[in-house]
């Protein structure tokens, strides 16, 4: 099991380290829109739809992500989480998660052995990671973070509208949006550890 240092450190993955396997980061515009509740019910079938192609290769599946807290406004895609024994060994769940209609599109052997596949419709992105592994656990803490703090979901609503804003000026690009909120991310991460006694204060 990670420390908690594991958890509170901010394991930023290497840009030259992710092997894309089509096409690279999605290009703007990004696009904010109101909460909906109707994301709850999509990761519900997702959810459903993984654990069937998967079976007991499905440790866990998580809703993540902004669309996983009611209230926030986001992007309208579905972040889910997928715990698997071993995220390397793709032979074992690749082929069962592509015949469920997930691409995967990027490999990132340096950080958790990540993968993330995507869904067109509804859109999604699917993040696999290894049991134990901090991310996993940092995403859960920061969205049950927020689904309590309507201050710190105010906040990064603000963060993300702004980051969202000159990213689409200046034509960038999904990654280049999630950098501008960075700063705003982890201050609301520095909260929800020193919270739950990861860290010495807040």
């Amino acid at each position: 099991m990670p420390t908690d240092d594991d958890i509170t450190q901010h394991h930023d993955g290497d840009p030259d380290d992710a092997i894309w396997l089509a096409g690279g980061p999605l290009p703007g515009p990004v696009v904010i829109v109101e909460h909906d509740p109707a994301w709850h019910t999509h990761f519900t079938t997702l959810a459903e739809r993984i654990r069937s192609a998967l079976g007991p290769l499905a440790l866990t599946v998580e809703h993540v992500g902004s669309t996983s807290v009611p209230g926030l406004a986001a992007k309208p895609v579905i972040d889910i989480d997928l715990t698997v024994a071993d995220p390397a060994d793709e032979s074992a769940y690749r082929g069962a998660l592509e015949a469920a209609g997930f691409v995967l599109v990027v490999r990132e052997p340096g950080w958790h052995e990540h993968r993330c596949f995507r869904l067109d419709a509804p859109a999604a992105n699917l993040h696999v990671f290894g049991p134990g592994c901090p991310e996993t656990i940092r995403h859960r803490m920061f969205r049950d973070w927020l689904r309590i703090h309507p201050e710190d979901r105010a906040l990064y609503r603000e963060a993300k509208e702004a980051a969202a804003a000159v990213t689409n000026d200046a034509g960038g690009t999904v990654m280049d949006y999630n950098a501008r909120k960075e700063d705003v991310i982890r201050g609301i991460y520095a909260r929800a550890f020193a919270s739950a006694g990861l860290t010495g204060s807040d």
